[in-house]
């Protein structure tokens, strides 16, 4: 029996095409309704982009209070990236902006541009994201064709792990620290690369200890809240 305005942590599916604000909402909705309050606190612990699918921690009353905590925390992804093309947003988000070649990629080239992204790397953010220069998110600026001077930002890649080759697609595996662009890490080994690569799919697996496999699908949630 949950207890949402004492507080829970509640592990969710994020479905493809939802923001996680929109998660939050749904969420935040059908407790108000279930409760017949008008208020309740509710927040996520960790954005996942519109196109990408997995692990969202939503907490909810005094449990928000944990939300930093677990924002801090190292998170697994898997996912896809193809090469020989790049998009202005780094993902599928946008259409192919530019092309390159892949002729010249072998597995002693993906090696050694993989193992450029181990450890501690300075990490530039998308400009389709949602950090805020001067108090605007830099995605609305993008979307105006504003051009915002970013700064690169430091990061943590524990494992990268590239787990099927068939190119121009690479799946792979990546274990990092919090702050830690896909996006960005698929643009970037695309240029170590001397060719291009944009993100063509991304699923969060893991949170700290938190796993996907233990998280509700979000239908099958708002369903048990209502009927609880």
């Amino acid at each position: 029996m949950f207890n949402f305005q004492t507080g829970e942590t509640l592990l969710i599916d994020k479905p493809l095409g939802w923001t996680s604000f929109d998660v939050v909402n749904k969420v935040r909705y059908t407790i108000k309704h279930k409760l017949g309050v008008k208020k309740i606190k509710v927040g996520h612990a960790g954005t996942l982009d519109p196109l990408a699918t997995g692990l969202l921690i939503v907490c909810t009353g005094k449990f928000t209070k944990k939300i930093n905590e677990y924002q801090g925390l190292p998170k697994i992804y898997t996912g896809s990236l193809t090469l020989g093309a790049t998009t202005p947003s780094y993902d599928k988000e946008t259409a192919i902006d530019a092309t390159f070649p892949i002729e010249h990629i072998d597995s002693q080239l993906l090696e050694k541009a993989r193992q450029q992204f181990l450890g501690d790397i300075q990490q530039f953010p998308p400009m389709f994201s949602a950090i805020k220069v001067d108090g605007v998110a830099l995605y609305k600026q993008a979307r105006r064709g504003k051009k915002v001077e970013v700064k690169a930002r430091p990061v943590h890649i524990f494992d990268f792990d590239f787990t099927k080759i068939e190119l121009p697609e690479i799946a792979f595996e990546v274990n990092c620290s919090k702050g830690t662009y896909i996006r960005s890490l698929a643009y970037d080994l695309g240029k170590a690369l001397d060719s291009g690569a944009y993100l063509s799919s991304l699923c969060r697996t893991k949170i700290g200890n938190f796993k996907l496999e233990d998280a509700w699908n979000l239908t099958e949630l708002v369903e048990h809240i209502e009927q609880s």
